[in-house]
């Protein structure tokens, strides 16, 4: 079994969005996805539309704290921001890193059409990070 951590700041949003992208894209038996955060914010309501308009279902995901999975071996960690890459534990060193810092969609200010479009376009990015992500480690 693979075991993949997917790290942000408050496992609100990103790190959500690119759990639930490695879980539709790799097969159950062979990749186990895991998220936190440095801190926890819980799932982002809007995080949970804009995956529902791309037909997956994270209303039941959780918000982690990167403690609870301390126990746990990572062939991969992915820092989807800054911050998280930046204070990423000590204990994932033996994980393979990656980081890519991708917008935060909760801190864009604009009309309800524009923050509606920011969140699926920061969805798109994820999306095709992790499929690229997947299709590169042959997951």
């Amino acid at each position: 079994m693979t075991n993949i951590l997917v790290l942000c700041t408050g496992n609100s949003c990103r790190s959500q969005i690119a759990h639930a992208y490695l879980e539709h894209f790799t097969d159950a038996q062979k990749v186990k996805v895991y998220s936190a955060g440095i801190t926890t914010h819980g799932v982002n309501p809007r995080a949970i539309e804009t995956m529902r308009k791309d037909g997956i279902d994270i209303s039941k995901h959780t918000s982690n704290n990167v403690v609870e999975y301390e126990n746990i071996d990572f062939e991969y960690v992915l820092t989807v921001c800054d911050n998280a890459n930046e204070h990423c534990p000590i204990w994932v060193g033996r994980a393979n890193k990656f980081h890519h810092n991708f917008p935060d969609p909760p801190k864009f200010v604009g009309t309800e059409d524009e923050i509606v479009a920011e969140f699926a376009r920061v969805r798109d990015m994820i999306k095709e990070y992790v499929r690229d992500f997947v299709t590169t480690h042959q997951l």
